[in-house]
């Protein structure tokens, strides 16, 4: 058995603000030690489930968040970004048995998490595919999906636990908080691990075939940005076209146009 695990941060128990997120803040280290806590206790699943091959994409910010030496010593861990499309699951190909996603986080333009964003909330503003708001779960998810390896587990905030549950009915969802205004429900940090390390054992114990899912043949992707200079300048991507001043609209028969455009674009 052959894992992928994604690890973001936004969806880690405990955190409630931008500040807790980044490195230059006092409170980052204790969610980065979080963040490594609950990715070690999805590795500890997916050993307990027979894996004998576990690769963990950080992929929050700097991709240089998860302490190496706190992870299964059958755990390589890819830090940075290469610069390949695949982004957050950058690593994955055809051979891997699951994909999962460890503090995972709601869409932008979502409210059920104060963090709630895709990609960059700097420059984004949302993202929409086939007119649905546009997470980074899905995203990634469903790239997942393109290259016949099943999504098998989420944890993150209750709105994107929710989402996955929707778009990947057999995926199992372990849900750390909830969003409430401008404020997380939190539940115990070490619970959380707790959880994680069962619900990815039981994930990958589970008929892994029903959590592929069919994608439609034709993709339209929308980005609206915040300033609407983006929107003019990435309007001259190739097949995208402005819709308004500051979102344009790219349209495509192959999935993996849409991943390599967002690598571009977003």
């Amino acid at each position: 058995m052959k894992v992928l695990i994604s690890a973001d941060i936004e969806g880690v128990a405990g955190i409630a603000a931008w500040e807790e997120a980044r490195k230059t803040s006092a409170g980052y280290a204790y969610f980065a030690e979080q963040m490594t806590k609950e990715v070690a206790a999805a590795c500890e699943g997916a050993n307990l489930a027979g894996a004998q091959e576990i690769v963990v994409k950080d992929a929050h910010a700097t991709a240089r968040n998860i302490n190496p030496a706190l992870l299964p010593k059958n755990a390589r861990l890819i830090r940075g970004w290469s610069g390949h499309p695949y982004k957050m699951i950058t690593g994955i190909d055809e051979t891997f048995t699951a994909v999962a996603f460890i503090g995972y986080h709601s869409y932008g333009g979502s409210d059920a998490n104060p963090l709630a964003h895709t990609i960059n909330s700097s420059v984004i503003n949302y993202i929409k595919l086939n007119g649905e708001f546009l997470s980074e779960f899905a995203l990634h998810a469903y790239l997942a999906s393109y290259l016949g390896v099943p999504a098998a587990f989420i944890s993150g905030d209750a709105g994107i636990c929710a989402e996955a549950k929707r778009l990947f009915p057999n995926i199992t969802t372990v849900p750390v908080f909830e969003g409430v205004g401008a404020a997380t429900i939190n539940i115990h940090p070490d619970k959380s691990v707790e959880l994680i390390r069962e619900g990815m054992r039981q994930a990958l114990a589970g008929d892994l075939e029903q959590n592929l899912i069919e994608l439609p043949g034709e993709f339209s992707l929308e980005i609206a940005y915040n300033f609407h200079g983006d929107a003019y300048r990435n309007s001259f991507y190739p097949g995208a076209k402005k819709i308004s001043p500051k979102s344009i609209l790219l349209e495509a028969t192959d999935y993996f146009e849409i991943v390599r455009a967002a690598s571009f674009l977003i």
